[in-house]
């Protein structure tokens, strides 16, 4: 790799490993439990959870019998995947690694699966390249990816108005969008693909105004946006996102309800 994207990769090493993200994924844990469960996983299918994070994949599948393994950038967020794995008794071998460099072999995996994860490494061909070389022929890839138009997308949308996303790589968010998706896939000798919008439902027991600075604490990229900006920046982005949480929230007891669509994509090698 070029120097550039070492050091690219070296800052969204830091970004995920910012704040604890392992906070965020508690609240999406029943739309995790819930992909996990369509993918029908069976006792002894080996499945690889790719950028797994604090496990929100992983944990489930091994629940479901997977001899799985969970791979992660932040080594942060890989102890505490281990110590919840640990706690429900289930081993899961969780490992540090690179979406676009998996360290496994041709066909190694029955079921290859990342949400909400492989969508932020830089090269996308890269991902989509490896994620077909580590499934074996006949088995399943599913990515859960957000989309431009739902919460998440305009989230990050209002984010990159005030400071502008790393230059020279593809926007994450064209893992949301059908065609892109498609194309990419094709790219690489897969034309199976069945895309489905899914609408995540996350609920936080605390009132829309209180979700930036729940976000600006525990989330690396909303913190890194935050500490990229001087004090009346930093007031401006608050605002904005501010009105994003109180326009989307669907929550009449004083919380907090966000349906949050993403794309479900099931590649079949």
């Amino acid at each position: 790799m070029t120097d550039p994207l070492l050091g690219l990769k070296a800052r969204m090493k830091a970004t995920w490993m910012a704040g604890d993200f392992g906070e965020v994924a508690k609240f999406n844990q029943p739309a995790a439990d819930a992909f996990v469960a369509r993918r029908g996983i069976t006792g002894g299918m080996r499945v690889l959870d790719v950028a797994c994070g604090s496990g929100n994949l992983a944990i489930p599948a091994a629940r479901a019998g997977g001899r799985v393994t969970g791979v992660d950038i932040a080594p942060n967020l890989l102890e505490e995947a281990r110590a919840r794995a640990t706690r429900d008794g289930l081993a899961i071998a969780f490992e540090e690694g690179d979406a676009e460099q998996l360290a496994y072999g041709d066909g190694a995996f029955d079921l290859v699966m990342s949400m909400y994860g492989a969508m932020f490494a830089p090269r996308p061909e890269r991902v989509a390249s490896e994620l077909v070389r580590v499934c074996r022929a006949g088995g399943e890839i599913a990515m859960a990816n957000w989309t431009a138009r739902g919460f998440v997308g305009q989230m990050f949308k209002t984010s990159s108005a005030h400071v502008a996303p790393p230059a020279g790589i593809a926007p994450p968010i064209l893992w949301g969008d059908e065609a892109t998706v498609r194309e990419r896939f094709r790219a690489v000798g897969v034309t199976a693909v069945r895309v489905t919008p899914v609408m995540a439902q996350m609920r936080y027991p605390f009132a829309a105004r209180e979700m930036v600075e729940f976000f600006r604490t525990y989330f690396g990229p909303t913190q890194m946006a935050f500490a990229a900006l001087d004090a009346a920046g930093q007031d401006a982005l608050r605002q904005d996102l501010e009105r994003l949480w109180a326009a989307h929230n669907l929550s009449t007891d004083g919380g907090t309800h966000i349906d949050a669509e993403y794309l479900e994509v099931v590649a079949t090698v």
